[in-house]
């Protein structure tokens, strides 16, 4: 389901966010969750597009892409994928090719892109940690993207924070996720301003 924070006619420009659960407010109401919550403050003259799904995985994003950029006609694009691809222990190289062919997809349409780093736990082993997460400095360096830090790293481990499943951002941790956030997205979008 996509989650719409509604703007005015003249809007200032929208922002799509293609994502999975940890972007989908998952387990709770839709207007509790971080990107929501972006929506109101970066107030009424944009638009937030909430295009996240549970479950998701980067050859999901890949496939909506087109469809969600012909619909919504974005002017900034946030992808934060991969997570599901890591717990199920896909091929990053995989990773890198949906990833690569959204980035790519979305610049030749003339909207600015970033990229948010994903961690996993670290019961995958060094090895495969290595090769996943190195996939989003490489594709961020390689098509001169924003590199959002992981909006989890500071809030994983506080009490309170994660679901039982140890997995998913509770209700109280999304406020934090924003906090985490805001100070790269607020610059990486003034400095592409809507056409």
């Amino acid at each position: 389901m996509i989650g719409l924070v509604p703007g005015p006619a003249q809007a200032a420009g929208t922002l799509l966010i293609v994502g999975d659960s940890l972007s989908d407010a998952y387990g709770m109401a839709r207007e509790a969750g971080w990107a929501y919550l972006l929506g109101q403050r970066l107030g009424p003259e944009y638009t937030v597009v909430n295009a996240s799904i549970s479950g998701d995985t980067s050859v999901g994003g890949r496939n909506r892409l087109p469809g969600l950029i012909e619909r919504h006609e974005p002017d900034w694009l946030l992808i934060i994928l991969g997570g599901n691809d890591g717990l199920r222990a896909l091929n990053p190289a995989q990773l890198k090719s949906n990833l690569e062919a959204m980035i790519e997809y979305a610049q030749d349409q003339g909207i600015a892109v970033a990229l948010m780093q994903i961690r996993l736990p670290a019961n995958l082993g060094p090895a495969y940690l290595r090769r996943f997460e190195g996939v989003y400095p490489e594709l961020a360096e390689r098509h001169d993207i924003t590199l959002m830090p992981f909006f989890l790293e500071t809030v994983f481990d506080q009490p309170g924070m994660m679901m039982a499943d140890g997995i998913h951002p509770s209700e109280a941790a999304q406020p934090l996720m924003l906090e985490a956030l805001w100070p790269h997205i607020h610059p990486w979008m003034a400095d592409r301003p809507a056409s």
